[in-house]
Order: structure tokens, then sequence, then C-alpha cells
């Protein structure tokens, strides 16, 4: 299957990962949760081409993933903001964050990444709960159905 053919697929994240799915655009992605907004500062923090970054912004601008919004007229230069699709990825961010500091960080090696609950001044993680009576979601008490809306 080539990799343009998994947008196409039933498989919702086989979509996800059409768009979100390359090495670059969840770190695109994290910085502008970072608050890095501008194509310079992009560049810069993850040393990615010009030509790698203009795709994959591009790519995220389509997918209405970020807004492009001018910030000055002459020459044009463009700040990417995130839309609330972009926004609704966040948990993936903490997900990803909370993985890899508790299985990609041996020996203590690394910083661990940490966040703050802004509301409550406490430290928190991702956790995933049922909507109903929120538990937490385990691949062993949960299970995927398929469903036509």
């Amino acid at each position: 299957m080539k990799w343009h053919e998994l947008g196409e697929m039933q498989c919702p994240v086989a979509r996800s990962l059409a768009i979100l799915g390359d090495r670059w655009t969840l770190l695109i992605i994290r910085n502008a949760f970072m608050r890095t907004r501008r194509f310079d500062d992009f560049q810069k923090q993850l040393g990615i081409t010009r030509h790698l970054l203009t795709e994959r912004l591009n790519r995220l601008v389509e997918h209405q993933i970020f807004e492009k919004v001018l910030y000055q007229q002459s020459p044009k230069r463009y700040e990417y903001k995130l839309t609330q699709c972009g926004l609704d990825l966040y948990p993936v961010i903490l997900a990803l964050t909370a993985w890899g500091n508790r299985w990609l960080n041996e020996n203590n090696q690394f910083p661990v990444l940490n966040y703050i609950h802004n509301d409550c001044q406490h430290q928190t993680e991702a956790q995933m709960t049922c909507l109903h009576c929120h538990a937490p979601l385990t691949a062993k008490n949960t299970q995927a159905i398929s469903i036509l809306k």
C-alpha cells in the first residue's frame, strides 16, 4: 500500500497517519503548543529544511490543523496558529509525552517533560477515562466497534 492511500482507508488511525504520520509533523504541532507561530522559529527550533517545513505547514493548513495568518505586509510573512482541529490534538501530544517519559528514558539520561494544570497548579499527565463511569481506559477493558454515522 502506498502512503497516500492511507487517507482513503476506512480506519481513522490510518487516515490520521496520512496527515500526521511522518517524523516532522507532530514535532511541528508540539512546538505550536509551546507557542511557536513563525516559520523561521519552527525552522530554527527543529533544524528542519525550509523545503520540508514548507511542505508540512502547507499540509497542516490544507487539513485545517493550522490557520495561516498574515502578520507582516511587506514582505508578506505569516504566522501558523492552531485551529480547533489542531487544538484537539493536545491529548495526543500529552499521551506521547507520558509514554516517552515512561518507556524511552532508560537510566534517566534525559529530562522528563512534565505538565502543570493551570487551574489547580498541580503536575499532571494524560489519562484516558470512560466518559460515563470515569474508569481508566486500557487495552484490556476496551474494545473497538465500527459504527456508520
